[in-house]
């Protein structure tokens, strides 16, 4: 258990008066977001040009605003993490799947990562599965998806998960099992809050995760907290990564050859990740392949991102690199509610690999003072930009596999991507707050009260009934003059 863990497991031992019912953040249909207006004009990344006042302080204002609340995260430690250890010890004793019994959950995503924006509503959760043997990992897309088959026939658990040719391990077949291990824990398994309970979400054909939702208890259709529960397959230590990406990425100037050294060392993790993308040149094996996971190794990066090694500790100096992620992460979850159609292929991890680029770039810790955040932000923007308009985003890791390929993200949207950050750069950032969730629609019972419904629809028609009254009034006298 590492030192979040720790931490996390001791502010949520149990329910407390300070651990209330969470104000965390509902997700509901998506809606258009007005956008705010500002006086300035167009706003520029280049270090030596002013950020107009304004602008400054939108982007310190908003980057506060991103912190997590400690009664937050408080709650939703509690109910997780109760949830989490007792999958485990259910994991551990169930006797109908032997392969999991030695599983162990290993921590990752944003929330460990502690760049975590508005709420602690969306936890991931590795499950790792030890292979019994060396792997021969298969290439199959740019060094980022692979075929996996074992060495040699074995008679160990896993031959539950291998195809009929008793070698290539299913990913399909895991990630069912996940499923169906995961729905039985459930039907046995109580809540600490009995206002709540767990739901299994439906299953996405190119998602890696068994994601569930904890639901109020008498309605199901507010998700208050999402977990993805993602098995990993370990590769054995002593085997090492795949050979093309064996050297490990380029921090050298950043964080330090050794420590370029150590993340070469860390195991090797592959999760059940279907190849996106059509005309698959097999699609069977497309079917069953595994991407490689450097989960882990992003947070360690994260955790420990500075030049000197003490950025950031409890007593050193600070640093603005994680609120420059936070409030990337928040322009793209604002410009995936606005347009969610069009940017559908954007998520925020084009946002974090855009982020590890720029910090091996600009490494010194000089450079990311918490008096330069709004330059610093404004850098990294840029960056986004720069790559989306040149339709190339090497993976940090995986420096062949481009994140902007026209395969995996069409060149329209790429297009639209574009025009949508100059747009926001126009305007100085307007969707760099994300519209507030809006509580479901209920129906009252008093007769005498409106009716939320009948409120949301007044509030976004009255500018279409007036125009209607004037043109019912304009056609009426028309008729009128004509009728004389």
């Amino acid at each position: 258990m590492d030192g979040e863990d720790r931490e996390l497991n001791r502010r949520a031992g149990g329910p407390t008066e300070a651990m209330q019912r969470p104000r965390l953040k509902q997700r509901h249909k998506v809606q258009q977001q007005q956008s705010p207006t500002t006086e300035e004009g167009s706003m520029v990344v280049e270090e030596r040009v002013s950020i107009p006042p304004k602008l400054a302080k939108w982007i310190k204002d908003n980057a506060e605003e991103l912190k997590l609340r400690q009664t937050d995260r408080s709650w939703a430690a509690w109910m997780v993490n109760d949830f989490r250890e007792n999958l485990l010890k259910f994991l551990r004793s169930s006797s109908d799947q032997p392969f999991f019994q030695t599983a162990d959950f290993l921590t990752t995503g944003s929330y460990f990562e502690k760049v975590k924006i508005h709420s602690p509503d969306e936890f991931d959760m590795m499950l790792k599965l030890q292979a019994p043997s060396r792997l021969n990992m298969m290439e199959l897309d740019n060094g980022l998806f692979y075929r996996l088959d074992l060495n040699r026939a074995t008679r160990t658990p896993i031959q539950a998960f291998l195809l009929d040719n008793e070698r290539t391990l299913s990913s399909s077949k895991v990630l069912s099992e996940m499923y169906r291990l995961v729905r039985k824990f459930l039907k046995a398994y109580k809540v600490p809050d009995v206002q709540y309970c767990w739901e299994v979400n439906r299953k996405r054909p190119t998602s890696p995760a068994v994601t569930l939702s904890l639901c109020r208890t008498e309605d199901n259709s507010e998700e208050l907290i999402s977990v993805d529960v993602v098995p990993a397959v370990e590769v054995h230590p002593s085997q090492g990564w795949p050979l093309g990406i064996r050297n490990g990425p380029d921090v050298d100037n950043w964080l330090g050859k050794k420590v370029r050294q150590e993340i070469k060392s860390l195991p090797c993790y592959f999760v059940p990740k279907r190849l996106k993308g059509r005309n698959q040149a097999n699609k069977e094996e497309a079917k069953e392949s595994w991407r490689i996971s450097f989960s882990l190794i992003e947070k360690k990066i994260i955790t420990s991102h500075g030049n000197t090694k003490t950025c950031c500790e409890s007593n050193a100096t600070k640093c603005c690199r994680k609120q420059c992620l936070m409030l990337l992460k928040s322009l793209i979850e604002g410009l995936k509610l606005r347009f969610p159609k069009e940017l559908d292929d954007l998520c925020s991890y084009h946002g974090k690999t855009v982020f590890l680029h720029t910090l091996s770039i600009r490494f010194s810790d000089s450079m990311w003072t918490p008096q330069q955040l709004p330059t610093c932000f404004l850098h990294l923007l840029g960056s986004l930009e720069d790559h989306a308009q040149r339709g190339s985003l090497p993976h940090f890791f995986v420096p062949k596999c481009n994140l902007f390929s026209p395969k995996v993200f069409p060149r329209r949207a790429l297009t639209f991507l574009v025009n949508a950050l100059e747009e926001q750069k126009r305007q100085n950032l307007p969707l760099l707050k994300p519209p507030a969730p809006v509580s479901p629609l209920k129906l009252v019972a008093s007769s005498s009260e409106q009716t939320p419904l009948l409120t949301a629809v007044q509030s976004q028609d009255t500018a279409f009934m007036n125009k209607l009254v004037v043109m019912l009034f304009a056609v009426a006298l028309v008729c009128a003059l004509f009728l004389k």
